[in-house]
């Protein structure tokens, strides 16, 4: 088994840093700020939920799996005869917040756990069979919804 101190010298526990970013050049330590788990990190990094505290706490996945079963699809934007040139309008998906909520994309349909409403994106916790990861996806790319 390799050392991945010896593979990637810039990262956690490794030589140096990598010159030219922040914390950079030999002997300093590296560091990538912005980012949990590296040295100088914080929040920020793509994979991770928001900060904040939110309606039950936001940044926790929900208490358990979703309901056992695939709701149907109802007809609503974009789903007579193929794709919508609309997108889906946030205050009609702001009221499933914290609920378990099934979407329904052009090629994929899932469990969705929703803590964030933009005006044109939303974020939360995707269902993958097993687990929850945490997930975001633009408005305009949902076909419809439904939340229990």
């Amino acid at each position: 088994m390799y050392d991945h101190r010896q593979l990637f010298p810039g990262f956690p526990g490794g030589g140096s840093g990598f010159p030219g970013f922040p914390g950079g050049g030999q002997g300093s330590g590296g560091g990538f700020p912005g980012i949990p788990g590296f040295p100088g990190g914080g929040q920020g990094a793509p994979s991770s939920p928001p900060p904040g505290g939110g309606q039950g706490g936001q940044n926790q996945p929900p208490p358990g799996p979703p309901p056992n079963f695939q709701p149907q699809k109802t007809a609503m934007q974009g789903t007579q005869g193929g794709p919508s040139v609309f997108a889906v309008d946030p205050g009609a998906i702001r009221r499933c917040l914290f609920r378990y909520t099934y979407i329904w994309l052009r090629r994929d349909a899932f469990w969705f756990y929703p803590v964030f409403v933009g005006r044109r994106s939303i974020a939360g916790w995707r269902w993958i069979g097993f687990t929850w990861v945490y997930f975001g996806i633009d408005l305009d790319k949902i076909e419809s919804f439904t939340c229990v």
